[in-house]
């Protein structure tokens, strides 16, 4: 009720960008994953964008990009007009390792995508950071899953150059859309906060007379407005609590499905934030069974359905098989943990898998 009045207070105030919400969120973002700087964006992807444009990230440069992601890791290196190269993932956790990297590593490699997928962290991302900037090789987090994932109490985000947070309406918070960008770096985090507003040299608070200003950058308009950073500054304040609920629903589903043979997911993991439940089935039922979960009003997901190399914009070349990817793909179930979920209703989704499996 409180977030409510304050967004109608916010919309009839008439300053509806540039307020002091959209400082407050960047401020309580900072103190939530020990970062130095944070920076509202209109979306993890425009977040990402940004993030390789600062890194100076060109045509006919590679980037590195796990083959099971959503489809916005590759694009947003793509709109740079850097070429995309794809590699496979763990069979278990769908995360790149560095063996993986390391193979698909040339010299025109300028920066390598981390992916937390699901909220699962990423478990070697120290050992690539140090790989990567021992080879002078940008690291980009991309942590749209991942609020809350940490790493020997270290916040992802934080070992890579520079990283890109989603609050679409599914995320562990949400903005309506929305994105904030998180770097240990100041001059990739000036560079980010002129290029997300048009270029523009200083922020319209800071300027003697209205309207002058200088152009630095072929900028951008990717902000967000006062009443999204509202929204999300009230829910990372509650969101210890809500991130303790959904471990705790994790434990509840590997208790619960711990004796179904038909059933694989990964060992509780107490650094993983949790955006959902990952569970992998057979692959010939696997559509059957998320069918008849929408019949039984039982909310599902599948991330994702295909690797992005399989995707048709980026199938230019001949497609690589990825094994893990593809398994991951073809098999993959992703179940609700929310911090409203009852016990009884994960009983009741994991009765139902056991029936259906």
């Amino acid at each position: 009720k409180k977030d409510t009045k304050v967004i109608s207070d916010i919309l009839l105030s008439g300053w509806l960008t540039h307020g002091k919400y959209t400082t407050k969120f960047e401020n309580s973002f900072k103190l939530f994953t020990k970062s130095k700087y944070s920076i509202t964006v209109s979306n993890c992807t425009a977040g990402l964008h940004l993030i390789f444009l600062a890194l100076g990230i060109k045509k006919n440069d590679e980037v590195i990009v796990p083959a099971m992601s959503h489809v916005a890791s590759a694009h947003s290196a793509s709109y740079t007009g850097a070429k995309v190269k794809f590699c496979d993932v763990n069979k278990g956790d769908g995360n790149i390792n560095l063996d993986q990297i390391k193979k698909n590593i040339s010299f025109k490699t300028k920066a390598v995508v981390v992916v937390h997928m699901a909220g699962s962290p990423v478990k070697d991302v120290k050992e690539i950071s140090d790989y990567c900037r021992k080879k002078k090789i940008y690291l980009i987090e991309d942590c749209a899953h991942a609020l809350g994932t940490k790493i020997n109490s270290k916040h992802v985000g934080n070992f890579g150059d520079a990283s890109s947070f989603s609050f679409y309406p599914t995320k562990q918070i949400t903005t309506g859309e929305g994105g904030i960008v998180i770097t240990n770096n100041s001059k990739i985090f000036e560079k980010i906060k002129r290029l997300k507003a048009f270029g523009i040299n200083n922020d319209i608070n800071k300027r003697k007379i209205p309207g002058k200003y200088d152009v630095l950058d072929l900028g951008f308009n990717y902000r967000m407005t006062d009443f999204q950073a509202a929204l999300g500054f009230f829910q990372i304040k509650r969101y210890n609590s809500n991130l303790k609920k959904r471990q705790m629903n994790a434990k509840l589903y590997e208790k619960s499905l711990s004796g179904l043979k038909n059933v694989l997911f990964e060992k509780y993991n107490r650094n993983n934030s949790y955006f959902i439940f990952q569970i992998f089935v057979d692959k010939d039922k696997r559509d059957q069974i998320v069918k008849k979960f929408q019949k039984l009003n039982i909310g599902c997901s599948i991330h994702y359905a295909k690797p992005i190399n399989e995707y048709k914009f980026y199938k230019k070349d001949k497609i690589k098989k990825f094994v893990n990817a593809k398994f991951y793909a073809d098999s993959n179930i992703s179940l609700p943990t929310h911090s409203s979920l009852k016990p009884m209703e994960i009983e009741l989704i994991c009765k139902k898998l056991e029936e259906l499996t």
